[in-house]
């Protein structure tokens, strides 16, 4: 049964168009989808700053301004019901998100986000899947850097797997090959939001520690760590801890939970990032194993963010390597501008055009990008968003 959207004023609303991220996707809307072609809507706190971030980035009159702040139920409801779609980049989500993802599994509306916070993910499950699937909600979590890039190119691989083997390979690896680009200020509060929650509660530390957090009722193969640098033969390279391991593998997981198990009951899947051969190599893992400045103050506040040179001169290049037995697989994704920013206001902007454009059948429920919009979502980044997926 499709859920009837025709009384529904925007196909998309973005909700925190006047932070940094927030503005990024509005200057890629503005540039890519009249709004004669995707009806969209900018949502914040403040009517005036709206208003200045319409005319800073040339958008179109036709675009509307809608109030909306998270401390006023009211003016939620009011976006969430006028909507198709709800493109938010107001985070740590934990902070801001809780009421708003509830009325959107009550409603009916979808909702796409930058989630990097698996604890809070969990307990968004729990507490509205099953909202979701009665109102045909498609809430999908983390459509940015963190995971896209990575959930799609798992899924990638294994579509090229069945149709090379017709089978799927239960043991990848994926590893950054390159990478080009500053973590945002939205990305560091959400990691010092999570670990402040984990430290009150026991069970919030549980859960981040275990890489089967977002799949009730199911606990695949014991999963390796990837939390200490390591030599890799195969790939003659050293390789380093991964900051966003942690949030990834968990999706990547979920993806396969939806899917059926389509990659397996024991599928097994990590991330590192390679820091070269030889003696430098391994000094790089080490710097990069040690490195804790994304979480101290040191690092970028929310709100702040690269200049336009920076993101322009970005870039992002990650494989996935496959392998059953003898058999073996690689692919790679890549992508233009800097990953934290640029890259990541696409590849939201596209995931909430792909839900309303793109006929997804996808039902009601709280899903990842893979299972969620799979095909047309990598056809939609390759030709739109200046990115690649390719066998190796």
């Amino acid at each position: 049964m499709s859920k009837d959207t025709s009384n529904k004023k925007y196909d998309v609303v973005v909700y925190g168009a006047t932070g940094f991220t927030g503005q990024l996707v509005v200057e890629y809307l503005a540039k890519h989808y009249p709004s004669n072609e995707l009806n969209w809507a900018i949502a914040g706190r403040n009517q005036q700053k709206l208003e200045q971030i319409k005319t800073q980035y040339n958008v179109d009159a036709s675009v509307e301004c809608v109030r909306a702040d998270s401390d006023d139920l009211d003016s939620l409801k009011n976006m969430v019901n006028n909507t198709k779609v709800v493109l938010t980049t107001v985070g740590p989500y934990q902070l801001y998100g809780n009421e708003l993802v509830q009325l959107c599994a009550e409603s009916g509306t979808d909702y796409v986000d930058l989630c990097g916070e698996p604890a809070w993910m969990h307990k968004m499950i729990k507490q509205h899947q099953a909202a979701a699937e009665k109102s045909g909600a498609r809430i999908v979590f983390s459509c940015g850097f963190d995971s896209i890039p990575f959930d799609l190119g798992v899924y990638f691989l294994q579509q090229q797997a069945k149709d090379k083997f017709g089978h799927t390979l239960e043991r990848v690896k994926g590893r950054v090959r390159g990478m080009k680009g500053t973590f945002s200020g939205g990305t560091a509060a959400s990691l010092k939001a999570t670990m402040a929650a984990a430290h009150a509660d026991a069970e919030v530390m549980k859960v981040l520690l275990n890489p089967f957090s977002l799949t009730p009722g199911f606990t695949g193969a014991q999963q390796p760590h990837g939390n200490k640098p390591l030599f890799e033969e195969e790939f003659n390279s050293w390789s380093a801890p991964f900051i966003m391991a942690a949030i990834n593998t968990r999706n990547i997981h979920r993806s396969n939970f939806l899917l059926g198990k389509q990659y397996g009951e024991n599928f097994v899947y990590d991330e590192m990032m390679f820091t070269g051969p030889g003696e430098k190599g391994e000094a790089m893992a080490q710097a990069v194993a040690s490195d804790k400045s994304l979480s101290s103050d040191k690092g970028p506040k929310p709100g702040e963010g690269p200049s336009k040179e920076e993101r322009e001169a970005g870039f992002f290049d990650v494989i996935f390597a496959g392998s059953n037995g003898d058999e073996r697989l690689t692919v790679s994704v890549k992508g233009t501008m800097d990953p934290g920013y640029g890259s990541t206001s696409k590849m939201i902007a596209e995931a909430a055009a792909c839900l309303v454009q793109d006929n997804v059948s996808t039902p009601g429920g709280i899903w990842t990008s893979a299972p969620a919009m799979g095909e047309k979502l990598i056809t939609r980044l390759i030709a739109k968003a200046g990115m690649s997926f390719n066998l190796e």
